[in-house]
């Protein structure tokens, strides 16, 4: 199988457009906020983690050439160097 090549902004937007409609409701609960939820943007797999690398290992294990992207459950951002992290409302 070929792969087709996609810019980042892609594999972003396709990971936002799913975990908006579909993940957020099953992940964003109050024990989850601040874990990693990482999204395999091609079959909708998913796997929640405090890190994200069991999950990213998990779902590589699955499809290894898995397109993955990371997403804080709860956050605007995955990580921060010296900046803030806010917190979404629901």
């Amino acid at each position: 199988m070929q792969a087709i090549l996609l810019s980042r902004e892609e594999v972003a937007r396709r990971a936002k457009q799913l975990y908006e409609s579909s993940i957020r409701s099953l992940v964003e609960t109050e024990e989850n906020i601040g874990k990693m939820v990482i999204i395999d943007i091609e079959t909708g797999d998913y796997e929640v983690d405090e890190t994200g690398l069991e999950a990213a290992h998990n779902l590589n294990a699955l499809h290894p050439f898995a397109r993955l992207f990371g997403i804080r459950i709860g956050y605007n951002v995955a990580a921060s160097l010296g900046g803030v992290m806010e917190r979404v409302s629901k």
